[in-house]
């Protein structure tokens, strides 16, 4: 079992910067791989940000690349997700996941979530 809890998300303009975290308890196994995704309203939840820990390779969607950067504290088991140049389409709620069969940036490959973390970006 893996416990997730996002936090960090918040309003901010067109070309801010926010980190979101992610406190991690539970299985090491389950995580082994990371990732970040976002929802927005009415739009499908899409990964942008995925790591895997065991070769140290992390991936993001063409949408983030360059601007995000996912990483990690081992020490106190906090998934983090840098946000640089934010737009307004970057808008949404953001979720961590954990617990996947496959290291990726779909869905369908993860068992564990966590609430999310709200994060707007104004023009």
């Amino acid at each position: 079992q893996v416990s997730l809890i996002e936090s960090g998300g918040g309003s901010v303009q067109t070309g801010g910067s926010l980190r979101l975290s992610c406190a991690v308890t539970g299985s090491a196994d389950a995580r082994k791989c990371m990732a970040w995704f976002r929802q927005a309203p009415g739009k499908e939840r899409e990964g942008v940000a995925v790591f895997n820990f065991d070769i140290n390779v992390r991936a993001y969607s063409g949408s983030v690349k360059g601007r995000f950067t996912i990483s990690q504290d081992s020490a106190d088991n906090t998934l983090y997700l840098q946000m640089n140049s934010l737009r307004p389409d970057d808008s949404a709620m953001y979720y961590c996941a954990a617990g996947g069969p496959y290291c990726s940036l779909s869905k369908y490959h993860y068992k564990y979530w966590g609430q999310g973390t709200q994060v707007t970006v104004s023009s």
